[in-house]
């Protein structure tokens, strides 16, 4: 089981971590939303719960909480800078069955 990073992805959260000041990695995980089922959460994490499972990638440590962990299970999270309207993360979910129209929600 692993949530991997890009590299460029481990990138912009080590910097965003020095800017930070502060900060142990990035918590990727889910919750119920949207009318496919999940949404993804990303957090900078500033510390590992007991319940955490923790994967090192690119250096870059990544924090899934346990319940998520089953529906992220493989995922790669990439950073993207399409335009200057448009970065942010992106998620290569190969559990994902169904995404809804506007993309925001899925479904394992």
């Amino acid at each position: 089981m692993s949530v991997q990073l890009t590299d460029k992805a481990a990138n912009h959260v080590n910097a965003m971590l020095a800017k930070r000041g502060h900060g142990v990695g990035l918590r990727v995980g889910t919750r119920k939303s949207g009318c496919t089922g999940f949404a993804y959460e990303v957090d900078y994490a500033d510390e590992i719960k007991d319940k955490d499972q923790v994967f090192e990638s690119h250096g870059v440590k990544v924090i899934v909480d346990e319940d998520s962990l089953p529906i992220i299970d493989g995922m790669t999270v990439d950073y993207v800078k399409a335009s200057i309207l448009h970065e942010g993360f992106e998620f290569n979910n190969p559990r994902v069955k169904d995404m809804c129209g506007c993309g925001e929600s899925f479904s394992v």
